[in-house]
């Protein structure tokens, strides 16, 4: 039987985890990624892996066929919303009955950023529709920042005093497989926190005591960051989005904690320091 689910986003942390997590349930899923031979080296061949690029129609129809719930991720370097609606268009046409959509903590304060727009979308297409709106990843720390924390013992985040309550994307992805294959989920927007808020200067107390070296929080300003993050050679559009999201940190606004993890999977959400355990051998230069 073809797979029904599709997956996007499915090489990025959030995606390649819902994947797994369905490969372990022996789910079948397919797979919409630009380079179908990476999905495949990643996931083996039990996942279907079609090429999909948001900004080319002709991609959408292999994609969506027999699809009947999509999960939804933006691609980063993807911010207007006439880059994403013709995708949503095309799978509403082609029959896809439920969208989980990755969005994000606070969306509905903060209607400026892409996910907002993507909402609205959704909303406007009449999908059965589940929002997950995230927090801050862990995993934004072992892939964005990698390299600061690993070559210059850094963490160059412009967030202030902030709190940011941090989220597992290995707990996103619990929830995501849980809406994507069970009933009872559709019209809900799910806020999606750890279960600690931290500042980042309790973040590099953490990085130091688990990594055995000093981990140093630079708290640089915000166009300090925006600065630095172009020089690197890192899309505007991207940086932008960055700088907004570490704005609602320095706002206070990235410190709520909910329970919906907890309630939803029955179990706690993984913690900071579990996640810095887990991961440590990404920032050891040696």
């Amino acid at each position: 039987m073809s797979p029904t689910i599709l997956i996007t986003g499915a090489t990025g942390n959030v995606g390649e985890s819902v994947v797994q997590q369905l490969q372990r349930q022996q789910i079948d899923c397919r797979v919409a990624v630009r380079q179908p031979d990476r999905a495949r080296f990643l996931f083996g061949d039990r996942v279907e892996a079609v090429r999909f690029d948001f900004l080319d129609p002709a991609t959408f129809t292999a994609a969506f066929a027999g699809i009947t719930h999509l999960f939804l991720v933006r691609p980063p370097a993807l911010s207007k919303i006439d880059q994403i609606a013709p995708a949503l268009t095309a799978a509403k046409a082609a029959g896809v009955q439920q969208i989980v959509f990755l969005s994000l903590m606070g969306v509905e304060r903060n209607r400026v950023v892409p996910h907002a727009e993507i909402e609205r979308c959704i909303q406007q297409l009449e999908f059965p529709f589940t929002f997950l709106r995230a927090g801050f990843f862990m995993q934004n720390l072992s892939t964005t920042h990698r390299d600061d924390i690993r070559l210059h013992d850094d963490l160059f985040i412009p967030a202030g005093t902030g709190k940011t309550s941090f989220i597992d994307a290995r707990d996103i992805a619990a929830v995501a497989v849980l809406a994507l294959t069970q009933p009872g989920h559709t019209s809900k927007a799910y806020p999606l926190t750890g279960s600690d808020a931290l500042d980042y200067f309790e973040v590099a107390k953490i990085f130091t005591e688990v990594l055995d070296r000093p981990i140093h929080y630079s708290r640089p300003g915000l166009l300090k960051f925006i600065w630095t993050m172009r020089s690197r050679g890192l899309p505007l559009d991207f940086v932008l989005v960055m700088a907004g999201i570490y704005t609602t940190t320095r706002l206070g606004w990235a410190a709520n904690i909910t329970s919906d993890v907890e309630q939803l999977l029955g179990r706690s959400p993984i913690s900071f320091r579990q996640f810095v355990e887990d991961y440590q051998s990404v920032w050891r230069s040696g």
